[in-house]
């Protein structure tokens, strides 16, 4: 039987609202999903290790603080570094259409912004995510 994907769910930096990050980690949590929500102001380095301790198949990251242009390309350098490049990074937050086309060229593979569902996110991963063997 194959496993459920397990998602972590950080917020980097020093943004201290994580009511967004909690409604998306319920709702994968709901949707089936092995969840791990590391709390606020994790620092990139905390984010990859935590998410290679607990062998997650991706990370969503959470940000509202104007940090995206730096913490996501972080992550994605520090998963590179551990060769782990195969977890699979997703965002979330208030980001400029310019920033989103930037950070998927640096290897972010989805960013929602205010208005998506939950609904469209859970569908987005199960699409998109897969299991790491």
């Amino acid at each position: 039987m194959k496993r459920p994907l397990r998602i972590l769910v950080a917020k980097p930096g020093l943004d201290g609202h994580d009511r967004g990050a909690k409604i998306i980690a319920r709702a994968l949590r709901d949707a089936g999903m092995e969840v791990i929500y590391t709390g606020l102001h994790q620092t990139p380095e905390m984010i990859v290790e935590a998410a290679l301790q607990e062998d997650v198949d991706a990370i969503g990251l959470s940000v509202l603080s104007g940090a995206h242009r730096v913490q996501f390309p972080a992550i994605i350098e520090l998963l590179a570094a551990r060769d782990a490049e195969d977890i699979t990074v997703f965002g979330g937050g208030i980001i400029p259409v310019d920033d989103i086309t930037a950070l998927s060229k640096e290897g972010v593979s989805k960013i929602f912004t205010p208005g998506a569902t939950t609904d469209e996110i859970v569908d987005w991963i199960r699409t998109n995510v897969r299991t790491r063997t």
